[in-house]
């Protein structure tokens, strides 16, 4: 009986020991399960290096952002130097701007330092001269009213001819000439005071005519006078010589 039970004890065991052998190799066999574990590492250890790409990601937008930075600063750049030539033409502009001072370009008043007279005899009309102001200056300049002459021996000024006032002032500019007619004696000789005159002076009024500006001219006369007499009279400034003639 003894020997019975061992034998069972044995066979128990020995059984018992093939069914853990083949659970054991049925568990090593299990490729389910191997792979389970590989996932399972794969997984983990994607998880713990997926940082990097995001960091790369991170960095590789930052470095966008960098030259997104750096494009604005070279488009602020670019900006600037806009500013900069706009204000550089501003000022250059400035610099090739005209004086506004009114200095410069100012008109003056026509009078014998800015001006060349000669007095010449005209053949018709009878009996008259003509004086040819020349505008010598730089200057726009203007010829107001008319000539306020004075010849030698003459003890006043010559009236005027009021019918050939002009409708504007006569203006000159540089290199230009303006004209006047002097009626210097009757034609039929029946004015009085008859004499030869040697010398001309002939003066310029001013925009109010209530005097004489600047310095006088003195154009030359022929070497043997000039004949006046009391009837002696002057035209206005005319712009243009068939104006004065005229008269």
């Amino acid at each position: 009986m003894s020997n019975l039970r061992t034998s069972r004890t044995r066979l128990a065991a020995a059984a018992a020991t093939t069914v853990l052998a083949a659970l054991s190799l049925t568990a090593c066999n299990d490729g389910s399960g191997a792979h389970d574990e590989g996932a399972a590492a794969t997984t983990s250890t994607s998880a713990s290096t997926s940082p990097s790409p995001s960091a790369a990601s991170t960095g590789s937008t930052g470095s966008a952002s960098s030259a997104g930075s750096t494009g604005s600063t070279g488009s602020t750049g670019s900006t600037g130097s806009s500013g900069g030539k706009s204000s550089g033409g501003s000022n250059a502009s400035a610099s090739k701007a005209p004086n506004t001072s009114g200095s410069s370009g100012s008109p003056v008043t026509c009078e014998g330092s800015n001006t060349k007279t000669v007095a010449t005899s005209m053949s018709r009309p009878l009996n008259h001269m003509l004086l040819t102001v020349t505008n010598t200056g730089g200057k726009t300049c203007f010829l107001y009213g008319y000539p306020s002459v004075q010849f030698a021996d003459a003890q006043s000024e010559p009236p005027v001819i009021e019918d050939s006032q002009p409708q504007a002032v006569v203006t000159l500019e540089p290199g230009q000439s303006g004209y006047a007619a002097i009626s210097l004696s009757a034609a039929d000789g029946s004015a009085s005071n008859g004499r030869t005159a040697k010398s001309l002076t002939v003066y310029f009024y001013g925009r109010s005519m209530s005097e004489n500006v600047g310095t006088g001219a003195h154009p030359s006369l022929p070497a043997k006078g000039t004949y006046i007499d009391d009837s002696i009279k002057v035209t206005y400034w005319q712009q243009e010589l068939s104006d004065a003639a005229g008269w």
